[in-house]
């Protein structure tokens, strides 16, 4: 079925992803969206054009502070309305309420149940029609006591138009039920979807309907109004001074409050709510609606993240919220300097002496897995250009960690690794074969297991789409396995100082912040669970280093050493150490 004409925009947060994809776009700037609207606000309050001197060229407000006003709020289903000696489209009426005055007289409100005509099921449209009016003073612009400088209105969408949610894909790939549906009727979704018919929209009733009157006193120039503030003033043309400001308050207003309406639904609920608004609330509101747009429109916010943002702030305490912008504030700043200090590590690192190789390679494998699995949940482009970058960065360890070279022996030219000297000259490639030996028993069988469990009782979209969740599955459950062929070696060497342990600092200080949400934040128990198995790993680091502490009188390859030893000494460890270089 065709949009109606009066469709509203936006789609809605449709079905929630897989708990992976979730995590992986958790990532989501809160401070980023605030930081813009709050920048945009202030850059036009100080780059607006300069007010002229003469006060003929201003534009000033029709009404005066605390002045009395009439409201009428009408229900039709036209969207331009004159029905004004209607008793069945009138269904609020309000009088003496004074403009731009805060207090309990100032907010008005009311509750009733609405009965939708049959053309409002049958995807039909219904708009509210707001007029106010100096106390005394008719709306009616056919009443003989009528005055256009005395009265003024507006017109809001009560029914919004939103495209209907995409059924869902994924099906039982041995066959048999699904969650809800069977595997047939998910079978004929797939090919109804092949045909690329029509985009299907239903109309969803806004149970609650927010009407703020602007307090704006500002003397505009008649031809350099500010842009966030032109599109909404409202100007009368005989005097080129403007009416206030009607602004439909739906800041709060979550997609999983509307209700859609159907031939089944007989009444539904219609909260009303009159009350003034300041300027500046007004227009961080706006400026934050624009924020997510612009969000929106370049692909780094996913329909249904605003809603979710919004019932932080709704349903958070205040003060948690406080603490949890802090600390995901600190752990950017952690995630950065461990970045950092992990690429100058790698690219200062000569020696592979110490260091598993084979995890580095594991670590690129398990980046490309959850890259391929983003790709296929078809993820904002921001989020895989994130995980591109990170999968481009895991290959680049790869070739400091071990010889990368092109074999053309064959007629396709195929990429060899080769170990390097320092790795494979000394016990270092036998600890790291040992260990990840017995350890890829383990993360076979786990992964076989998760796999056929997956397949057994979960739905997905296709067998690739299967082999990518139950990778993607492991990766997430059973990454912290390939950090422990570390573990062994530093056990076998008695030695942890070829460890970049200022990046493992940082990394650490991250995951006592995400034991913090772990608390905090509602997830699945399995979830809560697995957030301390990096505190294991990370434990037992530190109490390897506690065991094996570093010896402060060895000689570096520079030939200097943290403590003074004997000159004798001194000498015959740099010439040891020399000849150590020369073997590397």
């Amino acid at each position: 079925m065709a949009p109606p004409a009066a469709a509203g925009g936006g789609g809605g947060g449709g079905g929630g992803g897989e708990q992976q994809q979730q995590r992986a776009q958790g990532g989501f700037s809160l401070t980023g969206i605030i930081r813009i609207a709050v920048f945009w606000y202030f850059a036009s309050k100080f780059f607006s054009p300069k007010k002229p001197s003469d006060p003929s060229m201003l534009m000033s407000n029709l009404f005066q502070k605390g002045e009395s006003l009439d409201m009428w709020v009408y229900l039709s289903e036209h969207e331009k309305f004159n029905d004004f000696g209607s008793e069945g489209a009138l269904v609020w009426h309000e009088t003496n309420i004074p403009y731009a005055e805060w207090g309990p007289h100032s907010t008005r409100s009311l509750s009733l149940t609405y009965h939708p005509s049959e053309a409002l099921k049958q995807n039909g449209s219904l708009y509210a029609h707001v007029f106010f009016a100096r106390s005394g003073y008719p709306p009616d612009p056919s009443d003989p006591e009528y005055q256009p400088l005395s009265a003024f209105g507006k017109t809001h969408p009560v029914v919004i138009h939103l495209p209907k949610s995409k059924a869902d894909k994924r099906k039982r790939l041995l066959g048999g039920q699904g969650e809800s549906d069977g595997a047939g009727s998910v079978s004929q979704v797939i090919e109804e979807d092949k045909d690329e018919g029509p985009v299907e929209w239903i109309p969803y009733w806004k149970p609650n309907v927010t009407i703020n009157l602007v307090e704006d006193f500002t003397r505009y120039p008649r031809n350099a109004v500010p842009p966030n503030v032109a599109p909404y003033l409202n100007v009368e043309p005989t005097t080129g001074s403007y009416y206030p400001t009607i602004f439909f308050n739906e800041f709060w207003l979550l997609r999983n409050k509307l209700i859609p309406i159907n031939e089944t639904v007989d009444e539904v609920p219609l909260n009303l709510e009159v009350g003034p608004i300041s300027m500046t609330k007004w227009q961080l509101f706006l400026q934050i609606d624009q924020s997510f747009q612009v969000h929106r429109s370049y692909g780094s916010m996913l329909e249904g993240e605003s809603d979710e943002l919004k019932r932080v702030f709704l349903e958070g305490n205040p003060y948690l919220l406080g603490i949890t912008m802090v600390v995901s504030l600190l752990h950017s700043v952690f995630d950065f300097l461990a970045f950092k200090n992990d690429i100058q590590f790698w690219n200062k690192n000569k020696s592979m002496e110490g260091l598993s190789a084979k995890s580095v390679v594991v670590n690129f494998i398990s980046q490309l897995i959850v890259f391929l699995y983003l790709l296929d949940n078809d993820t904002s482009w921001m989020i895989l250009a994130s995980s591109g970058v990170g999968c481009c960065i895991e290959f680049w360890k790869i070739g400091k960690a071990m010889h990368i070279e092109i074999d053309r022996s064959g007629k396709i030219p195929m990429l060899k690794f080769r170990d390097r000297e320092s790795y494979a000259g000394n016990k270092t490639k036998e600890y790291d074969d040992l260990a990840m030996k017995y350890l890829s028993y383990v993360l076979f069988f786990l992964v076989a297991c998760s796999s056929v469990y997956s397949l057994m009782y979960e739905s997905h979209k296709s067998w690739y789409s299967w082999i990518l969740s139950s990778l993607t599955s492991c990766v997430y459950m059973f990454g912290f396995i390939t950090m422990c062929p570390q573990l062994f070696i530093n056990y076998k060497l008695k030695s942890v100082a070829h460890l970049p342990w200022r990046q493992m600092t940082y990394k650490f200080l991250n995951t006592i912040i995400d034991d913090l949400f772990a608390f905090v934040i509602k997830m699945p128990t399995l979830h809560r669970l697995s957030v301390f198995r990096d505190d294991i790993i990370f434990l037992i680091y530190v109490y390897q280093r506690w065991v094996y502490p570093v010896d402060k009188t060895r000689v570096n390859e520079f030939g200097f050493a943290g403590e003074d030893v004997p000159a004798s000494q001194g000498a015959e460890v740099v010439s040891s150490t020399e000849g150590d270089k020369k073997t590397n």
